[in-house]
């Protein structure tokens, strides 16, 4: 049986996955600006056994509302993260071999920046970072924040993003060969100038010469994740990302997904087995499933029409209380000036299609939801249970917890959920010192990884 990973989705903010909740009293969502906060929450997963703590978000970036910011989310709480890389290593030195991952955008300044930025990380956490690579989230906000006229188009940012990520490879690959850190005391000799290289590129968005002096972290480069099930975003997935954050609505849907990451991933010439894709489940669990269900309802009784529609417009760039409630997100389209389907793609096409709900049902399906994954509520049992089923019926590899009262939601996970999956021999903590071993087996990027061409 497949050994079912587990991650936890995070912002690095008051609460997460487009929904209110840091004023219910199980939630701790005001200490989110203590670092003290973190280090619980890592340490907590770290015991548990969590393959990582992944964190959102993106620079400069809020929800808007036809380029205004909202009143609403700024009431609630939204937008509100500060940057979790910085805290990463004292999590990181107060755990033994949780994984970090890091969302950081491509396109937002060069690409020398992310070297240097996840180089250090890597050799500060032992081997234990990951980089979700996104294209950028609230584009438009992003977009007028840098002084830039327009919103880049959506493909044209994945074509910016192959370029901006093979050049960082270039530096993390293609600058010491191995054997390069010598750390000689008796010959006074640090490092072999030999084996350190120079690197050139000069392509259609970026051009850089020079030697990354800096020497390699544990892993040299970070794990590649992605996020975003657009065509050109499993594309992205299948040619360098080794985990995929899933977009899951349906079973069927995500089952779809999975299917077409791996095959695009084979045609590459990579294991499609060796791609770890994971889905967002949003776990309410309690002693009993009447527990967990009062609790559910609570959460639920949180959610407005207004907030689930303020985020939504941030991250798609669609008002849906502008639109009829009675016709579908495609009157979106027809629009004059109409932008839609340029950011937050995988946010849209989910509610396209032959069955595609109305607007007023998708504002439904959004409060208590927001761009979280697959709501489960029970017992502990329950929802190992439904969490089985999923992995099993989808080829997923794990799933993401997207806390709903953030650490007093993990700690129901780890004490009502984990033990009935440990039992059925579906969860164990994962062996190796690096994140990529955890996950991947090996220290370093597979030979077949396009990012192992860039090595001396």
């Amino acid at each position: 049986m497949k050994r079912i990973g587990f991650g936890v989705f995070e912002v690095g903010g008051p609460q997460v996955g487009g929904t209110l909740s840091w004023n219910h009293p199980r939630s701790r969502g005001t200490e989110w600006r203590s670092l003290q906060h973190w280090v619980e929450m890592a340490q907590l997963l770290d015991e548990a056994g969590f393959d990582f703590l992944f964190f959102a978000g993106g620079p400069f970036t809020y929800p808007a509302v036809n380029g205004e910011l909202s009143t609403e989310l700024v009431r609630s709480g939204m937008g509100a993260g500060i940057d979790a890389s910085y805290f990463v290593p004292s999590m990181a030195a107060a755990t033994q071999r949780l994984g970090f991952v890091l969302t950081s955008v491509t396109g937002a300044d060069h690409p020398l920046f992310t070297v240097r930025k996840f180089q250090t990380l890597d050799t500060l956490t032992g081997g234990r970072i990951g980089w979700n690579v996104v294209t950028g989230s609230s584009q438009d906000t992003h977009a007028a924040m840098m002084g830039h006229r327009e919103m880049v188009a959506h493909d044209t940012r994945y074509e910016i993003a192959r370029e901006y990520v093979d050049l960082a490879l270039r530096y993390w690959e293609g600058s010491w060969e191995d054997g390069g850190l010598v750390l000689d005391r008796e010959k006074g000799e640090f490092a072999d100038p030999a084996k350190l290289h120079r690197v050139v590129h000069e392509g259609e968005h970026y051009r850089s010469a020079g030697w990354n002096t800096a020497p390699p972290g544990p892993q040299t480069s970070p794990v590649l994740f992605q996020a975003g099930t657009s065509e050109a975003g499993r594309e992205f997935a299948a040619r360098y990302a080794e985990c995929v954050f899933v977009q899951g609505t349906t079973i069927e849907h995500t089952a779809r997904n999975v299917a077409d990451i791996r095959a695009r991933a084979a045609a590459h010439g990579r294991d499609p087995q060796s791609l770890k894709l994971f889905v967002g489940v949003t776990t309410v669990t309690a002693a009993t499933s009447e527990e967990a269900h009062r609790q559910r309802a609570e959460f639920d009784a949180l959610q407005t029409d207004e907030f689930a529609a303020a985020y939504y417009a941030g991250n798609t760039g669609v008002d849906l209380l502008s639109l009829d409630p009675d016709g579908t997100i495609d009157q979106v389209f027809s629009r004059e000036g109409s932008r839609a389907g340029q950011m937050g793609v995988s946010n849209i096409e989910r509610f396209l299609g032959p069955d595609a709900p109305t607007v007023r049902q998708i504002l439904d399906q959004l409060k208590g939801r927001g761009t979280r994954g697959f709501p489960l509520t029970g017992s502990g049992e329950e929802v190992a249970t439904a969490i089985e089923e999923l992995v099993d019926a989808t080829d997923l590899d794990g799933v993401m917890i997207e806390p709903v009262f953030d650490i007093a939601s993990l700690q129901d996970v780890v004490d009502f959920v984990l033990p009935h999956l440990r039992e059925r021999g579906r969860y164990a903590a994962p062996e190796g010192m690096t994140l990529r071993e955890q996950l991947q087996g090996t220290r370093r990027l597979p030979a077949v990884h396009p990012g192992a061409a860039f090595r001396p």
